[in-house]
């Protein structure tokens, strides 16, 4: 069986390394790998505006934090791994919308034994190749293992992420090999009325961290009918500075203006609007938000969305998988996207 040994050293390596580079202890000009991050970062914002450095840097601390010896073995021996002479080209389709999103995947085609053929994004095409680079020094095979190709040919398997009108051309492409195609999800909160101020206002981290771009940040709000929804807007305004980020300010002016061209009622605090809504996916820079009469209808009714939905934050027990309120962008390295268990995935192609 393929032992992973080796490569939870080198992830421990890295994890160790991001720990240090963030840590805001001044970095000497003799240390090479943090003088290439730093400058990796600037050019990531430049060449992708939504990748300030805070972002940057809260998805470098949640990758270091998983890169932990510990949390590692614990998720890898859940698993049984093919030897080497099983080894498959894995084509992946990596997404751009959030910092290192795509990395979860590429890791698990390393740590699985097989090869991952990588087409970057555009928009994130940067820290990656970075944190391959870095590993190189404690794992020879990883320069052959990880490979970045424009165009992804002869595959044994695919894992694909897009929309969901490129997700009908991944599935129509990649139809005669083993495949993970996921299309556009969102989450959504179920407020319960117990929730304390810090909680509400850990609502603000799930709604606007990464500007809201994520299939795990909070774009629909289910409340109570007799819910004082201003307890909310109250809590999210240590977040107001949001708008002073210009790509988020023309998303919030552009659907602002819609809304009251079209004469919906709405309310606007100056930096995010909330519209009652039916649906689930509201566009940056708003909020969707509905009420509930019955909260076990509600579950019922969610039950049948399920295929649209990443996380649900609430208190509610009849959420048992539910995640803690501000904790929505700190998944573990057991919470696949899509609730598609991509080791298990590459362990059976």
């Amino acid at each position: 069986m393929f032992d992973h040994t080796s490569k939870t050293k080198a992830l421990v390596e890295l994890g160790s390394f991001l720990h240090y580079f963030l840590a805001d202890a001044s970095i000497s000009a003799q240390d090479q790998w943090a003088l290439e991050l730093e400058t990796l970062m600037r050019k990531s914002e430049l060449e992708n505006p939504w990748f300030t450095q805070d972002n940057l840097r809260f998805a470098l601390k949640s990758w270091a934090d998983s890169f932990r010896q510990e949390p590692l073995n614990s998720w890898l021996n859940e698993y049984n791994f093919p030897d080497l002479g099983t080894q498959k080209r894995v084509g992946i389709v990596a997404a751009g919308n959030l910092p290192l999103v795509a990395w979860h995947d590429i890791m698990c085609v390393w740590l699985s034994g097989h090869i991952a053929l990588v087409k970057l994004s555009s928009k994130d095409r940067l820290l990656i190749p970075f944190f391959v680079k870095f590993l190189a020094q404690f794992d020879a095979e990883i320069p052959n293992a990880v490979q970045f190709v424009e165009r992804l040919e002869q595959v044994d398997a695919a894992i694909c992420t897009g929309s969901n009108n490129t997700s009908r051309y991944f599935e129509y492409y990649f139809r005669n090999v083993p495949n993970i195609i996921r299309s556009n999800r969102t989450s959504v909160a179920v407020l319960t009325g117990e929730e304390s101020d810090e909680e509400l206002q850990l609502l603000g981290e799930d709604i606007f961290r990464y500007f809201g771009l994520g299939c795990r940040n909070i774009t629909k709000l289910y409340m109570p009918m007799d819910f004082d929804i201003n307890r909310v807007f109250g809590a999210i305004y240590p977040y107001h500075e949001i708008v002073n980020h210009h790509k988020y300010a023309n998303n919030y002016d552009y659907h602002r203006a819609i809304l009251l061209m079209n004469l919906d009622e709405v309310l606007d605090n100056g930096f995010i609007v909330f519209k009652e809504d039916v649906g689930i996916h509201s566009p940056v820079g708003t909020l969707f938000y509905d009420r509930y009469h019955d909260i076990l209808k509600l579950r019922n009714d969610l039950k049948l969305r399920e295929d649209e939905l990443q996380c649900v934050v609430t208190r509610s027990s009849l959420w048992p998988d539910a995640v803690a309120f501000g904790q929505t962008q700190c998944p573990t390295l057991s919470d696949y996207a899509d609730g598609v268990d991509t080791m298990t995935f590459l362990s059976k192609i």
